[in-house]
């Protein structure tokens, strides 16, 4: 682990390319650079690799993509040393991995941890990039590259007098990396989207009794996780160039199926049938079910009801059932959840719902928390109330272009780019699976994946041509952004307040910056840009 210098050195050191993140994009971006002969750094807030799964350590976290998508698909090499132990990974599994990944490429010997970035500044004279740390060094590089994700800019606990809480209180984001010692504590969960509904089981077995404060109630679904064994994980390995193939023309970068199948193309009997042997599947199972889900709203409350209908069933008391029935929002229009054991928690004697619509949250006092109804304490106190998604980790950084134009002034009104990848204004600024793309829709490691890939194809053709800079254009951004709020309109993603439309974080722009073309899709609309002479960019 790094220390601090105390002698601030604000001598810069020249570089081909900076990175900043190590997560999975960060990782293969320093892998790709390195491989060109670019002499290429990465800097990273913390003090080890795993971007978001470094960070989020809360109780049962867990990823809702199967492993054998969620996982690296360049080297061939790594995919078979190593192996994963359940469909869906665990995170001290996914750090794991990480590690693996990072000590196999050898790395860490060109990443500063515990470094983060606090200013970068173009200087269009000299055409680099000027990035200073918090810890006082300079870099000037040619290429920066913004690996920094969609999730990983937790939002603060903004409730009036959390600051005086005496008890514990962690922010599921940022969980802290030595163990809370749960058993026998009064603990209130504050939150019940992915991250919520992932920590309520693991707590109720373990707290004396648990309190969760609802705001919204979240769609979820079984999980129905499983071990793997050796003859299908063999089976897996003998056949991931297939699979890998399948998954980057497919809509989502994954292997399950998708079809083509109109909720009302078969009778009520039939659509029955399949939503129950989805339910007893996997939960995962319903994303490809049907294929207008997320464009005809009738068709969508057919599911909805169904599974508010599986609430019913699970939860034994009918009040404590209605609380937790999502309504007035359309299912997967918010981030569907996949849970073990969610609903049932709720059966247990030690589980308490507070609904959050009918008595909010007052203030956190000295012993706990005070809704209308009065005041519970409480031991510890778990936030896991989100991110501030998308554009959040860029907007942390003064960043300036051109002209000194600054990035918070660009994205007053929502985050905007050509192809998720360039930003008008900002030349040799590259963004990984940053907004505009299909980052929040699409297995994100083989989004990673294409996009640096793109942006090692873009350098290595500026390089081999003598041009210095690239940006994209006004007009091509233009109509970039179009498309992506047209086809966005078209559905029913929109219409929920999320994260993904900003509507989680006071005073965000409301948008809906996503791509919903899916990631087959969206590669063939890069490929065709490059293979165009970077059609939308400006090359110099």
């Amino acid at each position: 682990m790094q220390q601090a210098n105390p002698t601030r050195d604000t001598s810069p050191r020249r570089l081909d390319a900076l990175i900043i993140g190590a997560g999975f994009g960060g990782m293969y971006a320093l892998h790709r650079t390195r491989g060109m002969g670019l002499d290429a750094h990465l800097i990273e807030a913390g003090d080890d690799v795993g971007g978001t799964w470094y960070w989020n350590r809360y109780p049962g976290a867990r990823c809702d993509v199967m492993s054998i998508d969620y996982s690296y698909s360049f080297s061939d090499e790594i995919q078979q040393e190593w192996t994963w132990s359940e469909q869906f990974a665990a995170q001290p599994e996914i750090l794991s991995y990480a590690r693996f990944v990072a000590d196999k490429l050898d790395l860490k010997r060109d990443i500063s941890f515990e470094t983060r970035a606090t200013t970068v500044h173009y200087d269009e004279e000299a055409a680099l990039w000027r990035i200073e740390t918090d810890r006082g060094e300079v870099y000037e590089a040619r290429y920066c590259l913004m690996a920094t994700g969609p999730l990983s800019v937790p939002k603060q606990l903004y409730i009036p007098g959390a600051d005086k809480f005496k008890g514990e209180l962690y922010l599921s984001g940022k969980w802290p990396h030595h163990d809370v010692d749960l058993k026998g504590k009064r603990v209130a969960v504050i939150g019940t989207g992915s991250s919520g509904i992932q920590i309520v089981p693991v707590v109720a077995e373990q707290a004396e009794h648990l309190y969760v404060y609802q705001r919204t109630p979240s769609f979820t679904l079984p999980m129905r996780n499983r071990k793997l064994d050796e003859e299908y994980v063999a089976h897996i390995k003998a056949h991931y160039p297939s699979l890998r193939a399948a998954a980057r023309h497919s809509l989502t970068g994954g292997v399950r199926p998708i079809t083509h199948r109109p909720v009302f193309s078969v009778t009520p009997a039939e659509c029955e049938k399949l939503m129950e042997d989805a339910w007893a599947h996997s939960g995962l199972s319903f994303l490809g079910l049907f294929s207008d889900l997320l464009t005809n709203r009738d068709a969508n409350e057919v599911v909805a009801e169904f599974v508010r209908g599986k609430i019913a069933e699970v939860v034994k008391d009918p009040d404590t059932a209605r609380r937790l029935t999502p309504r007035g929002y359309p299912i997967f229009a918010r981030r569907p959840c996949l849970d073990t054991g969610y609903y049932e928690a709720y059966n247990r004697d030690n589980v308490t719902l507070k609904d959050c619509l009918e008595h909010p949250i007052v203030e956190i006092t000295e012993k706990g928390i005070r809704t209308a109804e009065g005041e519970v304490e409480v031991d510890i106190i778990i936030a896991a109330i989100g991110y501030d998604a998308l554009t959040g980790a860029m907007l942390s950084i003064d960043i300036e272009g051109r002209d000194g134009r600054k990035l918070k002034d660009k994205w007053a009104d929502g985050g905007r780019s050509h192809l998720g990848l360039m930003i008008e204004g900002f030349p040799n600024l590259f963004v990984i699976a940053g907004p505009n793309g299909p980052s929040a829709l699409a297995n994100f490691i083989l989004l990673n994946e294409q996009n640096v890939d793109w942006v090692c194809d873009c350098i290595e053709h500026m390089r081999s041509t003598g041009l210095r800079s690239i940006e994209a254009n006004a007009d091509a951004e233009d109509r970039w952004m179009e498309k992506v709020t047209t086809l966005g309109s078209l559905s029913l993603y929109p219409t929920a307040n999320t994260w993904y439309t900003g509507a989680n974080v006071p005073g965000k722009p409301r948008t809906f910056p996503v791509y919903i073309g899916g990631l087959g899709r969206y590669r063939e609309i890069c490929s065709d840009a490059a293979a165009d002479g970077y059609r939308g960019f400006t090359l110099r």
